[in-house]
C-alpha cells in the first residue's frame, strides 16, 4: 500500500485508518497493528511538527507492505535532515518534572518496532520500520 500525504497534522488520522484497514485485510495481529500505527503516528507527527522550516506544502510518501514475517513501513520526506543518533535517550526513571522535553516518541518507536532505520538519500529522509507479525505484544 502506498499513501501520499501533505505535511498537515490532520492527515495523520487518515494514515492511521489506512494502516488499520491494511492490517485487518492481512490478518495482522492487533498488537502488531497497534505498534505499527502508534509508531507511524509518532514519526509523522515529529516530521510535520519539527521537520519543515517553512509553511509551504510538502508531500510525504509512505509505503506499507507485508514481508514474509513482518509489516514494513517506509516514510520518505523532504524535511530538514534528521540525525536520529543526535537524540538522547530519555530518562524514563526520572520524575516527570525533572525530564527534558523531547525524545520520548522516538524512544517508544524503538521500543515498539523490531527494526528502525534512518538514512538520508538524495536530499530526503528515509525512515524504515518493521514489526514482526509472529511475536511480541506491541507494548513498550
Amino acid at each position: 500500500m502506498k499513501i501520499s500525504l501533505a505535511n498537515d497534522l490532520e492527515e495523520i488520522a487518515v494514515v492511521g485508518a489506512r494502516i488499520d484497514e491494511f492490517c485487518e485485510s492481512h490478518d495482522i495481529p492487533p498488537q502488531v497493528a497497534y505498534a505499527v500505527s502508534v509508531s507511524v503516528d509518532e514519526l509523522l507527527n515529529n516530521t510535520i511538527s519539527y521537520g519543515y522550516a517553512d509553511d509551504d506544502p510538502h508531500t510525504i510518501e509512505l509505503s506499507l507492505q507485508l514481508d514474509a514475517d513482518a509489516v514494513v513501513v517506509q516514510i520518505v520526506d523532504d524535511a530538514q535532515e534528521f540525525e536520529a543518533s543526535g537524540v538522547p535517550e530519555p530518562d524514563t526513571e526520572a520524575a516527570l518534572e525533572d525530564r527534558s522535553v523531547g525524545g520520548l516518541g522516538l524512544f517508544l518507536v524503538h521500543q515498539m518496532m523490531d527494526t528502525v532505520e534512518f538514512r538520508r538519500e538524495a536530499g530526503r529522509n528515509v525512515v524504515t520500520i518493521a514489526k514482526k507479525t509472529n511475536g511480541g505484544d506491541g507494548a513498550p
